[in-house]
């Protein structure tokens, strides 16, 4: 008889999957890295040690930055990014005591489609888009104006699967109703890393 001999049963994955309808509850609020902004890093950074020399300051089109901020799929709809949504589920985790190195590997999030310029996969929103007028300081202290896409009346069907050996369909609708009560997505939540939110971007579970 063999007795170095161990057997070893990890079992395969289970997953399982539901599209679960979400209503915003306060308003929603886009902040796109837009492609107008990487390539004028990129000019800056190949431009060197000239970079700064004889530049202008060209006049800001505020329309212009409003649908920079958007994300619009390769179909022409405008979309929430799906990580935003995985990303703060596993943010919520904390809340529970269920530890987020498992849940990154646990928890995922379909996407509709994918933004045309940068390839972020997204989650098509349904509602009309206003332009919000803000202002920020910026790093150097001055005072700036922002002008984001915010959604007042939004909602989404999100497809999201999970492993279901960590987790229960139970347990992943209330997750999501944990983040659409404490934890938000997108600009001025509340669970921002740069602030303690606006209250934005809170949604409850419909389905």
């Amino acid at each position: 008889m063999n007795t170095n001999q161990r057997t070893v049963v990890i079992e395969s994955p289970k997953f399982e999957s539901a599209v679960i309808a979400l209503v915003g509850t306060a308003p929603y609020v886009q902040h796109k890295f837009s492609q107008k902004a990487r390539l004028q890093i990129k000019a800056t950074q190949a431009a060197g040690s000239q970079a700064k020399k004889g530049t202008k300051r060209e006049p800001k089109d505020f329309d212009e930055v409003y649908r920079q901020a958007m994300h619009i799929s390769r179909e022409g709809w405008a979309g929430i990014p799906a990580p935003a949504f995985r990303n703060a589920m596993i943010s919520a985790c904390r809340i529970v005591g269920f530890k987020m190195t498992i849940a990154k590997l646990s928890v995922f999030v379909d996407a509709d489609g994918f933004d045309a310029d940068d390839g972020t996969p997204l989650v098509r929103i349904k509602g009309e888009p206003r332009m919000h007028e803000t202002y920020a300081r910026n790093d150097n202290g001055s005072i700036d104006l922002r002008f984001r896409p915010m959604w007042e009346e939004w909602s989404v069907d999100l497809r999201i699967r999970w492993d279901a050996a960590q987790f229960s369909a139970g347990d992943i609708v209330n997750l999501l109703s944990r983040v659409g009560m404490q934890v938000g997505i997108g600009e001025g939540r509340p669970d921002s890393k740069n602030s303690a939110g606006m209250g934005w971007g809170l949604f409850e579970v419909k389905s």
